[in-house]
C-alpha cells in the first residue's frame, strides 16, 4: 500500500510539471498570435494615411482653382505650384502602404522551437 502510494505521487509531480510546461507554451503560443494579430491592425492602421493624402490632394486642387479665379494671369505659375504640391503630397502618401507591408512582412515574430 505504502510504495503504490509513492509511486502515485511520483506520478502526480512527474503530470504537474508537464502541465505547467503544457501551460507555459500555450502562453508562449498566445503571445505569438496576438503578436501576430496586433501587427494586422497596425498595418490596417497605417493605411489610413492614404486618407489623409486624399484630402490633402484635394486641398491643392482646390486651393488651385480659387487662386486661378481670383487670378487668371497666374494660371501658369499657380500650376507650377499646384503639381509641386501634388507631388509631394503623394509622396508622403507613399509611406503609407510601405509602413503596412513593412509591418505585416519584415517585422516577423520569431518561435522558439
Amino acid at each position: 500500500m505504502e510504495v503504490q502510494a509513492q509511486v502515485l505521487r511520483i506520478i502526480n509531480r512527474k503530470s504537474k510539471k508537464e502541465q505547467r510546461r503544457k501551460n507555459v507554451t500555450r502562453k508562449v503560443f498566445s503571445q505569438l498570435e496576438m503578436l501576430e494579430r496586433a501587427k494586422s491592425i497596425g498595418a490596417g492602421a497605417a493605411t489610413i494615411a492614404l486618407a489623409g493624402a486624399a484630402v490633402g490632394i484635394g486641398n491643392v486642387l482646390s486651393s488651385l482653382i480659387h487662386s486661378v479665379a481670383r487670378n487668371p494671369s497666374l494660371a501658369k505659375q499657380s500650376f507650377g505650384y499646384a503639381i509641386l504640391g501634388f507631388a509631394l503630397t503623394e509622396a508622403i502618401a507613399l509611406f503609407a502602404p510601405m509602413m503596412a507591408f513593412l509591418i505585416s512582412f519584415v517585422f516577423r515574430s520569431h518561435k522558439k522551437s
